[in-house]
């Protein structure tokens, strides 16, 4: 057995049965990284230690053998943060196709609908107030 044949069976052997990396784990590492660098801009030694116990939370939590409550805890994150998530998967479409899309809100219930770009001025209805108004793509 060659040296890279032992590692790779150690870290089989470290890591066999332990839960894995998820969203959550993810989020505490960005979270972490965010913090290392405002402690590094700011001198802040509170960012640093907030910084360290991220890192090691995430490493506890990706060799942790309880995985009921890991993906417990990953499924009360997911559902905390849907909303934001969603907003921010709708946002990035909507930048991803600003040029082929003319994006607007009615203006009664601030519903999000769009336009194709180049079609001109239309009379538009709300497909969930019926509120009708004009608008320019």
């Amino acid at each position: 057995m060659d040296f890279m044949q032992r590692i790779r069976a150690f870290f089989s052997k470290l890591t066999y049965g332990s839960y894995g990396s998820d969203q959550l784990g993810r989020a505490i590492l960005y979270a972490s990284i965010l913090l290392l660098f405002l402690s590094f801009a700011l001198g802040s030694t509170l960012c640093w230690y907030l910084s360290i116990a991220g890192y090691i939370w995430a490493i506890f939590r990706v060799f942790s053998k309880n995985r009921e409550k890991r993906q417990a805890e990953n499924a009360l994150y997911l559902q905390k943060t849907a909303r934001v998530r969603t907003e921010l998967r709708q946002a990035m479409v909507r930048f991803r196709n600003r040029k082929q899309y003319k994006y607007f809100k009615c203006p009664q219930c601030r519903t999000r609908m769009r336009l194709t770009r180049g079609c001109g001025e239309k009379n538009v209805v709300c497909p969930k107030c019926q509120n009708s108004f004009k608008i320019k793509a």
